[in-house]
């Protein structure tokens, strides 16, 4: 069977060593574990873009940009070597800066979006950086191979891949919330259209939740009056149906908790347990991005301390907030926003003997899965995301039980809601009232209710997750 996978970020990357060679950087996260799981007896290619200049280079060395030196276990990788211009205006314009923003209901709307001359050009590079992985896919896909294509960076490419290859089995999946149709009407009409048609395009539409595939729906329904069935989950448009699943996302335990045992996480928790001192400690880690909700999640911590002074000394909030596309402004600002903000809690709390909140602004993984493995409280409060798998890393993790605050927008509140405390991520005061309420949960209570969530959250692993894609382009012709 070949299984050919198209994304934005592939399985592996590349650097220089101290010597200038180039060497290989595994990649990480859902995808990678579930190819991996499933690859084995599989022809599989990888077909993602070369997001730097090292990646470029190793692209280059083979002219069809096949990279299968590159020895890792998710099968052969292709990297396509898209202009420099195209790629930033496709993937910071229009993907994050737009796609991601109407996803996500992010917009300050009496100001954005605008939708002028400057943006028809960026979606110009989007329709044409979506174009190079269809090109490459149809070139590489043997007659009726299985394509599966990555979130709403390629959403033009099932439709376009089906225009030029229309006897492959085709799936695409939505790592990200889908936006109701009020909201999806803010893009320019022609181009709301363009997208919906070419996700149809597809054979199989899969979302992480109930809630975003029925926006998708709603939206096939009103903007493109297309039949929608609800029952069996299909949208026929133009003569063509497409069926839309749900495939939640879950972790793999074992693999996560080997990587936790390691001699580095080992080091990091006596370093953060020195740091807290004894102290319950509330938790977050996230990457600085607007959807995170963290400037809210830090006034909430602020306000639990305004409000219960019995907790000033007796906890301390561990913020991991990692940086996230820096290269735009809005990032930028936000970074500077979470971080004056906790300097003024430190200011207004702070003693000589305690430090009311540690903020980390800098990638360290390992310290992560210690402050996991030891957090009372952990937070997850997005204004909306996909799955969000924190969430579920946390529960796994956890050592002595952890009481989870979980955002009702998050997508993994549909599978851990009944354990978790849930939280509207707007209200600031509700939210420091379910801090207090987590801080006063008792021992027994918080391992009962985090062995419940942690085999929620493992429930479907990545490998089950990908597999359960492949199994829906069966029987497709």
């Amino acid at each position: 069977m070949q299984v050919l996978v198209a994304s934005n970020r592939g399985p592996v990357s590349f650097g220089r060593s101290e010597d200038g060679a180039l060497t290989v950087r595994r990649g990480g996260g859902g995808l990678v574990s579930g190819l991996a799981s499933v690859a084995a007896g599989t022809d599989l290619l990888w077909i993602c873009a070369a997001l730097s200049d090292d990646d470029r280079t190793a692209a280059r060395e083979d002219p069809e940009g096949r990279l299968d030196r590159a020895g890792h276990d998710t099968g052969a990788v292709r990297m396509l070597d898209i202009p420099e211009k195209t790629f930033q205006r496709a993937y910071n314009s229009v993907a994050n800066s737009t796609l991601w923003f109407v996803h996500h209901l992010l917009y300050d709307t009496p100001n954005a979006p605008h939708f002028d001359a400057a943006f028809r050009r960026d979606w110009q590079a989007y329709a044409a950086y979506n174009a190079a992985f269809a090109g490459a896919l149809g070139q590489d896909a043997a007659p009726g191979a299985k394509v599966v294509v990555q979130d709403y960076h390629l959403a033009l490419v099932p439709g376009m891949l089906r225009q030029a290859r229309p006897d492959l089995r085709i799936a695409h999946f939505s790592h990200t919330p889908w936006a109701p149709p009020a909201y999806f009407r803010l893009l320019p009409d022609d181009i709301a259209t363009d997208i919906l048609e070419g996700m149809l395009g597809a054979d199989h539409l899969g979302f992480l939740s109930e809630r975003w595939a029925g926006a998708f729906l709603d939206c096939c329904a009103e903007i493109l009056d297309a039949k929608v069935d609800r029952i069996s989950g299909t949208v026929t448009h133009r003569g063509r149906t497409t069926r839309v699943g749900v495939h939640a996302l879950g972790v793999d335990g074992a693999e996560l908790r080997e990587r936790a045992g390691r001699a580095d996480v080992a080091e990091r928790m006596a370093q953060l347990r020195e740091q807290v001192g004894g102290r319950q400690l509330i938790l977050r880690i996230d990457r600085t991005e607007l959807s995170k909700n963290i400037v809210r999640g830090l006034a909430a911590y602020w306000e639990l301390l305004l409000n219960h002074p019995e907790w000033r000394g007796q906890v301390v909030h561990v913020a991991f907030a990692y940086p996230s596309r820096t290269d735009l402004p809005e990032y930028r600002a936000y970074t500077a926003a979470v971080e004056r903000l906790a300097g003024e809690i430190n200011d207004e709390f702070g003693t000589d003997t305690w430090t009311p909140l540690i903020l980390q602004v800098k990638d360290d993984y390992a310290r992560s899965l210690a402050a996991l493995r030891i957090a009372d409280v952990l937070v997850v409060n997005p204004i909306r995301d996909g799955m969000n798998l924190v969430a579920k890393e946390g529960p796994v993790l956890s050592d002595g039980g952890c009481a989870l605050v979980l955002s009702r927008e998050a997508g993994a509140a549909a599978e851990l809601g009944e354990d978790a405390l849930p939280v509207n991520p707007f209200d600031v005061s509700q939210t420091a009232e379910t801090l207090n309420q987590a801080l006063l949960l008792g021992a027994e209570e918080r391992r009962e209710r985090t062995a419940r969530l942690a085999a929620a959250a493992t429930a479907l692993p990545p490998g089950h997750w990908f597999a359960e894609q492949l199994t829906a382009l069966d029987g497709v012709h």
